[in-house]
């Protein structure tokens, strides 16, 4: 199947070549001009085409001179910059031979550096993303990217880690187009230990076209800092935090560019200790009578110490050929130590006895990526050809002790009928993943504003999971094959894509269909259960956009996702907590599809307001569920499939200048999702409420290099398909310092009244459980940043081609 699609891709080009040639005449015009000004030279003149895209930059000479060459026949605009601010953007000229530009006067005063620097709004909205402009917020302040994303506005992370945007969850995660290698409770420790000093910024793109992997219902990019200025240029940061315990961020940034290289590294540690307080009432019925009930209290207690460094290289050949690299180190260290104290109640609601377990363990995640790209210009309108090729290794280790004792009423240990007292668990893991991807993109521009996309991709997974469980209870472990067990997980996909894009002058259109091939084998070594699943599906998608006026916009689009179950999700092996609860994957789920529809509104690209509406079959769904287990009522967290999920959505953004010194961004998003569905005998139809969340970000420019920040944010109740969530708020604060050595200190207090701890009620057929969850996020940090060097801005090039893969390398 394979070498059908790279078949195809190959004839596809060959067409695309013969039909450019054929229907254009090369052209080899140039575009001249001047600044009259004194102080003109070794000014930035950046030319871009008339779909912004960079075509090139020229330096202007002793006496303001500057020349493009080489030039297509087209419409065209330059910007010009010095020390990395910009003086001047033109009109739109058009070129239709060897044309010289009008002459440009600059004010003298701008010249000297007397300039207005315009910082980005938090929120933003761009080519259908909503961007979060991480390093313009000073709340975000020494905290870590999962404590970013979980106050993002309509984003939700609910008690086992899971995040869902605006009421959808299994979301595709990326950190710089890339796919994070976890989902669920690993994904957010791996989050926790990036700083938020190395994020730039996030985007949520809600409607992802063809050119996207079809993973996710939807794609959160969390991009990393990265210096494209010419010259030598770095920063240095630092932050302390406190909340009930000690967070600590560093992160060093170089960078060097001229004509030829552009070198980049970024190192960063954090050690970070935090904590998740989970309280539990867990009750059981027969028949709807009263049984038992688990009443507990764990408290968990991590700290992370973690190690990320990246360093890569672009080298340009020529003017038409640009190579690069970059490899990647990640180390995550953190040693797990939990503390759990139950009550069991008999069905008389009386106490009959307690249990306490003791979990210490010690947990190693690495990852090492290498990416090789290479990028060719057709031509000087835009036209190119991208190949990269991703090798990614993860490898996780962990070892495992669970000390459960079990006593009376009179605080004696009890003599149990079907085991030991203390019962002792020692667990070692040791958790593989190794991911290959070679992609290729072609990007052509016709005539008449006609534009095509298309590309191929291939990718190779296989993941080896081997857990073993002894029972240490008599002091001399013995293998325990009852939790043992062994897993690879085996996966191929292929996928060829392609949209074909045209403006006119106030409407425009992109139509895509993406075509993925997929062949998966899970094996359980232990029992010998092989699993295997081969299927092909389309992914259509397409943009409808017209300017209603010269300020308003209307947008519509639509386009089906897959979301396939995590590596993990599907490996049926038990992870236990303490003797009632345990997790569990599903080796018999099956891949979720959605439909996505949108119709954005906008006016000056500042208002928008966008309706939505999606229909996933076969949702992938976390949950609680009670079973019997050698005739006891435990809970087992794992994965289903629901039927079917509904969702409606209006989602608002309005910023508000409030006076000259006080800017407000607001964000509303209003939703109802409705859930259908089995899961251990209870029965849903078409479950689910109208609910809401409002976030306002408040920025006060106080003068002499000061601003103050004002964020809060509410979310009102939300039946999410078997669990009902209660509403919660939180409000933070923050101020920052600039100073004229290019440096920064900011402050902030985060959760100040420590309301954002998620409460919700889940529901089963004979099985209620009320939980309230409490983390470290009252948090007080102060942070300094000094950039040093000096440079002249560049064009970054997004790399990499494992775009759908690494989201589901761990737990869901």
């Amino acid at each position: 199947m394979a070498r059908i699609f790279i078949f195809i891709y190959l004839w596809i080009l060959m067409l695309i070549s013969t039909l450019s040639l054929s229907a254009q005449t090369i052209q080899n015009y140039s575009l001249t001009g001047k600044i009259t000004a004194d102080k003109a030279s070794q000014m930035d003149i950046n030319l871009f085409n008339s779909e912004n895209k960079s075509i090139k930059t020229e330096i202007a000479d002793s006496e303001g001179n500057f020349s493009f060459g080489n030039l297509q026949g087209g419409n065209y605009y330059i910007k010009i910059n010095k020390n990395g601010s910009e003086l001047y953007k033109s009109d739109i000229i058009t070129v239709t031979g060897n044309t010289t530009f009008p002459p440009i006067q600059l004010n003298e005063k701008v010249i000297e550096g007397v300039t207005i620097t315009k910082t980005k709004p938090y929120i933003e909205r761009q080519e259908g993303k909503m961007i979060l402009n991480v390093e313009n917020s000073i709340v975000s302040t020494g905290n870590s990217a999962f404590e970013v994303l979980e106050k993002a506005p309509g984003v939700n992370i609910d008690s086992n880690d899971n995040i869902s945007l605006r009421g959808k969850g299994n979301l595709l995660v990326q950190i710089d187009g890339k796919n994070t290698p976890m989902t669920g409770a690993d994904l957010a420790n791996y989050l926790r230990g990036i700083p938020s000093s190395t994020v730039e910024k996030i985007e949520f793109i809600t409607n992802p076209s063809s050119k996207y992997d079809a993973a996710g219902t939807a794609i959160i990019n969390i991009k990393l800092k990265k210096d494209q200025r010419k010259g030598t240029n770095g920063s240095i940061s630092t932050s302390l935090g406190t909340g009930k315990y000690i967070k600590n961020n560093n992160s060093l940034s170089l960078n060097h560019k001229n004509k030829k290289i552009n070198i980049f590294g970024n190192y960063s540690f954090a050690y970070r200790e935090f904590f998740n307080h989970l309280m539990l009432d867990r009750n059981f019925y027969q028949d709807n009578v009263f049984e038992k009930a688990y009443v507990q209290d764990n408290f968990l207690k991590l700290n992370f110490r973690n190690h990320i460094a990246k360093v890569g290289m672009d080298y340009y050949l020529n003017d038409k050929n640009i190579l690069g690299f970059s490899m990647g180190f990640t180390s995550n260290r953190f040693d797990p130590k939990g503390d759990n104290s139950s009550i069991v109640l008999g069905n008389d609601y009386q106490p009959k006895n307690t249990f306490n377990t003791q979990n210490r363990s010690r947990d190693h995640w690495k990852n090492v990526s290498f990416n090789l790209n290479h990028k060719y210009t057709l031509d000087s309108l835009g036209s190119e050809i991208t190949t990269d090729f991703d090798y990614i290794n993860y490898a996780n280790t962990s070892l495992q002790n669970f000390n459960t004792r079990t006593y009376d009423l009179n605080g004696n240990l009890m003599t149990l009928p079907d085991g030991p007292n203390p019962y002792i668990l020692k667990g070692d893991i040791d958790g593989g993943l190794n991911i290959y991807s070679l992609k290729s993109d072609l990007l052509k521009k016709l005539k008449n504003d006609w534009k095509l996309e298309t590309g191929v991709k291939t990718s190779f997974v296989k993941a080896d999971n081997d857990m073993k469980f002894y029972d240490a209870s008599s002091g001399n472990p013995q293998l325990d094959a009852s939790k043992t067990n062994h897993y690879i997980y085996q996966e191929n996909i292929n996928a060829i894509y392609a949209n074909v894009s045209k403006k006119w002058e106030k409407f425009s259109t992109n139509f895509g269909l993406r075509v993925e091939n997929t062949n998966v084998k899970g094996n359980q070594i232990t029992t010998n259960q092989v699993n295997t699943k081969n299927y092909t599906q389309l992914f259509p998608s397409a943009v409808f956009a017209y300017d209603l006026t010269d300020k308003s916009n209307l947008e519509i689009n639509f386009s089906r996702r897959i979301t396939r179950p995590s590596y993990n999700q599907l490996n049926p092996f038990k992870f236990y907590l303490d003797p009632t609860t345990s997790k569990a994957g599903n080796p018999d789920l099956n891949p979720q599809t959605t439909m996505n529809y949108e119709l954005t509104y906008s006016i000056s690209n500042k208002y928008f307001a966008t309706l939505g509406y999606s229909k996933t079959s076969n949702n992938i769904t976390d949950v609680i569920k009670p079973v019997v287990e050698n005739g006891k009522n435990i809970t087992v967290q794992t994965i289903e499939n629901l039927s079917s999920v509904s969702y409606y959505n209006l989602n608002l953004i309005a910023p508000v200048k409030v006076t000259k010194w006080w800017d407000m961004n607001n964000s509303a998003n209003f939703y109802y999702g409705s859930y259908t569905g089995n899961v251990s005998n209870t029965q849903i139809n078409n479950q689910g409420n109208f609910t809401f969340n409002i976030n306002s970000i408040n920025s006060f420019k106080l003068g002499n290099g000061f601003t103050a920040e004002v964020t809060g944010n509410y979310r009102a109740r939300e039946i999410y398909a078997f669990m009902d969530v209660k509403p919660n708020w939180y409000l933070n604060i923050g101020a920052q310092k600039k100073f004229k050595n290019n440096s920064t200190l900011k402050f902030s207090f985060n959760d100040i009244f420590f309301t954002s701890n998620p409460k919700a009620r889940t529901n089963f057929t004979n099985y209620i459980e009320n939980f309230v969850v409490e983390r470290d996020s009252r948090v007080i940090t102060l942070s300094y940043t000094y950039n040093f060097g000096s440079g002249k801005n560049g064009q970054p090039r997004k790399t990499g081609g494992a775009d759908d893969l690494k989201q589901r390398a761990g737990n869901g």
